[in-house]
């Protein structure tokens, strides 16, 4: 189960890492849309942080570090 869980967290670090190159890819651009498309892509960096962070609890608990109740 750790070793799943870590693969899933070295995908959303990529997924991450994508994500923060087209944003800053999206800074030299000028087009109409540039100000959605930032819009766009800080939401998704949101969302991939939080899965992430997500990720990172679930080893936690699964290693025993964490525990929950008692």
């Amino acid at each position: 189960m750790e070793q799943v869980l870590s693969i899933l967290l070295y995908i959303a670090a990529a997924g991450l890492l994508v994500v923060l190159a087209l944003g800053i890819i999206n800074l030299t651009r000028r087009d109409e849309r540039q100000a959605s498309r930032s819009n766009m892509l800080m939401r998704w960096r949101i969302g991939i942080q939080a899965v992430a962070i997500m990720i990172l609890v679930a080893m936690g608990v699964a290693a025993g570090a964490i525990s929950f109740g008692g």
